[in-house]
């Protein structure tokens, strides 16, 4: 009964040219669904991860069901590895691959502005470091045009960051390219979550799927391969090192970003400027961080350096490694401006610092950090999905 009522309203939508006919699928996502039909009559894969399980709700595969499947796989590589049509295979089934390219689309697809998503995509990794660079040597000028002139650059300051830079003026420079991104990454993932909610069954959100995708989110429950020992190495063995990497960065980050705002509250609500010595709870907050982040980007860089060539997108690499720069940068030149921070160095560090935290930020929403948002996007509405009655199984309508 709830099939024919659906098509009823489907019918009913059409007379009245309410329904967007489907969009033509990319070669991409034309070889995802290529893909899926033939995963979908053998199922061997099916206890590995959330993909599959959701691929078996469905006989067709158009676009946003791409999009939605291709942001749920971690790209853990071990359907490959178990895969009896995978290439030399005729049938040359690589899901991590396959969903990879796809991935790599939804972000330019749903990037805000779209050339900023097109751009990053290409030349993730000279963009990011070019970006940071020239951004470092504005501050650089800044600094030198304020009447101090170039020696500066390698002085001792007695008011620390904030005699270099007031606190006001670094507001005024990170708040609006925090902003911009945060707006920028808020629009497109809007779209997409517009896009993949009538695909996965339309039923809104609940609490205990909420939970349950949270959960996957910060355990990083589908690294595991699907059998608890983690992801396929570049020889075929099994690794929990991508996943550890995965928790070092993620956890490091977060560190990082509650030790500002702690740092934010002190500030406005305690009346306690920075700079903070140990051991206050910013200080920790951000050693900690920073040491995590660090040894969390360079295992990343490793494992990308050495990762199987059929498990993603080549194409992606520049965009990954963009990404995974930028972070070990931040990461390092923070904990040296705790090193440096009554040395003459610390004129130079800080505009390093500074320059790469702001290109991170004005390059968040188009790179590697927008797949957390699309993948958490896709895990929320697989939670929802999978509590809904299987149309095509048995006993459904």
């Amino acid at each position: 009964m709830q099939s024919l009522e659906a098509l009823a309203r489907d019918a009913r939508a059409l007379a009245n040219g309410d329904i967007v006919p489907e969009q033509p699928l990319s070669p991409a996502e034309a070889d995802v669904a290529r893909q899926l039909q033939i995963c979908n009559a053998c199922r061997y894969c099916e206890g590995f991860c959330a993909v599959f399980p959701a691929m078996t709700r469905r006989l067709e595969f158009p676009k946003a069901d791409i999009h939605f499947l291709a942001n749920l796989c971690h790209n853990c590589g071990a359907c490959l590895h178990a895969c009896q049509y995978a290439p030399p295979h005729e049938f040359a089934v690589n899901i991590p691959q396959s969903m990879a390219q796809v991935r790599g689309q939804t972000y330019a697809d749903y990037a805000w502005p779209p050339a900023l998503g097109t751009l990053y995509q290409r030349n993730g990794l000279t963009l990011s470091l070019a970006l940071a660079a020239g951004l470092a040597l504005f501050l650089v000028l800044a600094i030198v045009l304020q009447g101090q002139g170039w020696a500066v650059l390698w002085r001792a300051q007695a008011g620390g960051f904030y005699g270099l830079f007031p606190h006001n003026l670094l507001v005024s420079l990170f708040a609006p390219v925090f902003l911009f991104a945060t707006l920028a990454l808020s629009l497109g993932v809007r779209r997409f979550w517009r896009d993949i909610t009538p695909a996965t069954s339309g039923a809104p959100l609940t609490a205990p799927a909420a939970t349950e995708a949270t959960d996957a989110v910060l355990r990083l429950r589908y690294l595991d391969g699907g059998h608890g020992e983690g992801c396929a190495n570049e020889d075929d063995a099994y690794t929990l090192a991508r996943r550890r990497c995965h928790h070092l960065t993620f956890y490091g980050f977060m560190l990082c970003f509650a030790a500002t705002s702690v740092a934010t509250a002190y500030h406005y609500l305690l009346g306690l400027p920075a700079p903070y010595d140990l051991p206050s709870l910013p200080k920790l907050l951000g050693g900690l961080g920073g040491l995590s982040l660090a040894v969390g980007t360079a295992g990343l860089w490793r494992l990308n350096l050495r990762r199987h060539p059929q498990h993603g997108d080549a194409a992606q690499k520049p965009m990954d490694r963009g990404f995974i720069a930028l972070l070990f940068l931040i990461a390092t030149s923070g904990l040296a401006l705790w090193a440096v921070r009554d040395q003459p160095a610390l004129p130079l560090m800080l505009c390093l610092h500074l320059g790469a935290v702001m290109a991170l930020f004005a390059t968040l929403p188009y790179g590697k950090f927008a797949h957390g948002i699309f993948r958490t996007a896709s895990l929320l509405r697989h939670a929802v999905e999978k509590r809904q009655p299987n149309a095509i199984g048995l006993g459904a309508d």
